[in-house]
């Protein structure tokens, strides 16, 4: 991934140096994101029944450039820092 890019987390544009910044072709976030995995059992069985549970879901938008066409890669998926 090359700049120039627009980098959006929740919909919310990040500023470049400030928020992230791309090293060797990779984002890197200045505060951690979390990222929702798969709904378990109790989460599924509380929603069957219209209970929801809400857990923090941080979406990550990439909006770019190639070939002269603007192109969005949407909720990409977040590393934890170790497989970064």
């Amino acid at each position: 991934m090359q700049p120039p890019i627009d980098v959006f987390v929740n919909g919310v544009l990040q500023q470049p140096g400030n928020d992230y910044e791309v090293r060797d072709g990779v984002l890197l976030f200045s505060r951690p994101l979390v990222q929702e995995g798969r709904l378990g059992f109790w989460r599924w069985f509380w929603g069957a029944w219209g209970i929801g549970t809400y857990k923090t879901n941080h979406t990550v938008d990439v909006r770019y450039e190639r070939d002269g066409r603007k192109l969005v890669a949407h909720a990409l998926r977040a590393l934890p820092p170790d497989n970064a």
